[in-house]
């Protein structure tokens, strides 16, 4: 759901929430930037307002979030992120490598979209699904190394990579290092 400040202030003051610059900021910074952490909320809100301190951004995040405004997501290992993408129960594709993280429908129907084997008596509404791999980037990146700089193995000694043997002795093999 992104905000434009207009219906942004609306929203906040139908809701009994004091309209604030920070907190029309904080609003801007998450929906113009998918999963952000807090750290860049300040430094994007400090661009466009000045001064704000690091517990005034937290708090802008936690009223935003309390209110239904935004979502905190952390994945596993990583700071807390926070988007503006909310109601729809939505999952995420986290790459291992890079860290990047993408918006992902559903997997089944509307929320919770997963049933648990045993509910435990809960009332489940939602799912939190973190899809974990690599991206198309570190995947093509990881494949392109590989095969520009393949492990080349020396002739008359199995198992020691070229390049990695000791002193150099003279020798009459011409094809034990094959020009590349």
């Amino acid at each position: 759901m992104a905000i434009v400040s207009i219906e942004a202030a609306d929203l906040l003051r139908r809701r009994g929430i004091q309209v604030t610059a920070q907190r029309l900021a904080v609003l801007r910074a998450v929906a113009g930037q998918p999963h952000i952490t807090a750290d860049a909320v300040a430094e994007v809100v400090r661009a466009e307002i000045g001064a704000i301190s690091l517990q005034s951004v937290y708090d802008a995040l936690s009223v935003l979030v309390a209110e239904g405004f935004i979502r905190r997501i952390q994945p596993a290992g990583s700071a807390a992120r926070f988007e503006d993408r909310v109601g729809d129960n939505h999952h995420h594709l986290i790459c291992r490598d890079c860290g990047r993280l993408v918006d992902v429908d559903c997997a089944v129907g509307s929320a919770p979209c997963l049933t648990a084997a045993d509910d435990k008596g809960y009332e489940i509404d939602e799912a939190e699904v973190a899809y974990w791999g690599r991206c198309p980037e570190c995947v093509a990146q990881t494949r392109a190394s590989s095969a520009s700089d393949p492990p080349t193995r020396r002739r008359g000694n199995p198992g020691r990579l070229s390049g990695t043997q000791g002193p150099t002795t003279p020798s009459t093999d011409r094809d034990e290092n094959p020009p590349d």
